[in-house]
């Protein structure tokens, strides 16, 4: 019999509030994207400040609650032995705020027709004459002072087109990406500037007289069909030699001289001619700075012994709240909404330094134990990886797993071997044959590399399958599908392709 009926349950749940929200979204920022998150807070938070104290910095009398405080623990050095204590110290000393954060979280681990791979094309983005750089080239390098698209813009404006002709121009070159190609539809571009397609080709084909020679074509096979009509070594022979790329990519030359009904003499000269172009026109001009990647956590050998663990002090933002301001305003507040609104501001204030502070120790404790985890690779090398995954280094350190994927996502160590992000740590474990330490998946994927890279001075091109009998050899056991899958992802060509590379060198 169904009816209405109150019933009073006790049960357990997790609530986010605002502030743990918060905490949870500053973890996963990276540095650039948690200066940004800050800024804001400065200017949306009158009593938020930055502490602008620098070295030994006398301290005021009444010290503002601070993120500096957490440059007490911004380092951690330890040998192996003393790391498991260390974190186990540092965790006991500080509430985790993310402890409680939602379980099951994880995170998993440009390329154009100008990239394409080709027999002596992969340094034609670096130089203009087959390897030697052109007179002027050095120079302008040095000044970067002028774009790709202000030198078309200013050859658009002198080129004696109508009014309407050189708008379309001008919208043609803003389809232009930064190797000099044209990335729009024609046939858009006319629809959107209302003209018909008709005149949109006739203003291309005039921009296709701009210089550098090959700018603002469509494909590879146009941008360097450009450049011989100009040279005026563009034939028939020439046209099918560009219409078959991919057979050149492949080093099939027979395949090639069969399609343009030459002799091998003369593919010799096509391909010497095809060198002394530039499948990337626009290359030599200045564009978007490329940002560089700064690291939150600084690992250098102890002299102790093991690794001293450290933060990056440029990447943390140190914040005051600033309680003499705080305690003028809220002074001056007449009603309950006032200083129910002061109030606010405060504790928020307040939330996102112990925030910020946290976060720092989050990030340390997590760096500090993948190091310990992966000592003998700072210590030896690629092939020494460990394999490792979320749950050791949750385990390790007393936090969720969700809370370490989030510290790993975007944040970067700087190492006597290079760069890394944190992520790049974690490995999958590839068995051993004789049951003993698994691999690293990184290893063996380096392993794979050194192999082939020796091929050029062995001449002997190993197949997956003698690759896999070599690494069954050396106790890895793995399978032809796994190899091929790692060698694809290193984007090495098969052996019957690196077969013809060798014989066409």
């Amino acid at each position: 019999m169904l009816g209405q009926r109150l019933e009073v349950r006790q049960g357990q749940g997790l609530v986010i509030t605002p502030q743990l929200q918060q905490a949870i979204k500053l973890l996963q920022l990276s540095n650039l994207e948690l200066d940004a998150f800050v800024e804001a807070e400065l200017e949306r938070n009158p009593l938020l400040s930055r502490d602008e104290a620098e070295g030994d910095a006398p301290e005021p009398a009444e010290r503002p609650e601070s993120t500096a405080e957490s440059t007490a623990e911004s380092e951690l050095s330890f040998s192996d032995d003393r790391a498991g204590e260390a974190a186990q110290a540092m965790d006991a000393r500080d509430d985790d705020l993310y402890g409680d954060a939602a379980p099951g979280e994880r995170t998993g681990d440009r390329a154009t027709d100008a990239a394409i791979e080709q027999p002596g094309l992969s340094d034609w983005s670096r130089t203009r004459q087959g390897g030697v750089a052109p007179e002027g080239e050095g120079e302008r390098n040095e000044q970067r002072e002028i774009t790709l698209w202000e030198h078309l813009q200013a050859q658009a404006s002198s080129a004696g087109l109508s009014a309407s002709d050189h708008a379309i121009a001008l919208t043609l070159i803003d389809a232009v990406d930064e190797g000099g190609y044209l990335r729009g539809e024609l046939a858009e571009i006319a629809d959107r500037l209302g003209c018909g397609l008709e005149r949109v080709e006739a203003v291309l084909a005039v921009c296709h007289g701009f210089e550098p020679t090959g700018v603002m074509a469509r494909s590879v096979p146009e941008c360097l069909k450009l450049q011989l009509i100009e040279r005026n070594r563009f034939d028939p022979a020439m046209d099918c030699l560009l219409n078959n790329l991919d057979l050149l990519a492949k080093r099939d030359l027979p395949g090639l001289r069969k399609a343009c009904g030459v002799d091998a003499e003369d593919m010799a000269e096509m391909i010497a001619e095809l060198k002394a172009l530039t499948p990337r026109p626009g290359a030599g001009f200045g564009g978007e700075t490329a940002q560089t990647v700064i690291p939150d956590v600084h690992v250098r050998p102890d002299p102790a012994g093991g690794w001293r663990v450290e933060l990056n002090s440029d990447t943390l933002p140190r914040l005051l709240v600033d309680k003499r301001y705080h305690g003028v305003v809220a002074a001056g507040a007449r009603n309950e909404t006032d200083k129910a609104f002061v109030a606010d501001f405060a504790a928020q204030a307040n939330w996102l330094v112990k925030s910020l502070d946290q976060r720092a120790k989050t990030i340390l404790k997590v760096a500090s134990e993948i190091v310990r985890q992966q000592d003998a690779f700072l210590a030896f090398g690629v092939e020494f990886l460990r394999p490792l995954n979320l749950k050791t280094v949750a385990e390790a350190i007393g936090m969720h797993e969700s809370t370490v994927s989030r510290v790993t996502s975007n944040k970067y160590v700087a190492t006597p071997r290079g760069v890394f992000e944190l992520k790049f740590f974690f490995t999958a474990a590839i068995q051993a044959t004789d049951g003993g330490a698994a691999h690293s998946a990184e290893s063996v994927r380096s392993r794979i590399k050194a192999m082939i890279d020796a091929e050029a001075a062995d001449g002997d091109v190993l197949s997956d399958d003698r690759i896999v009998e070599i690494l069954n050899e050396a106790g890895i056991d793995i399978a032809r599908r796994t190899v091929a899958k790692y060698r694809e992802a290193l984007r090495i060509p098969s052996s019957i392709q690196r077969k013809r590379m060798l014989n066409f060198a």
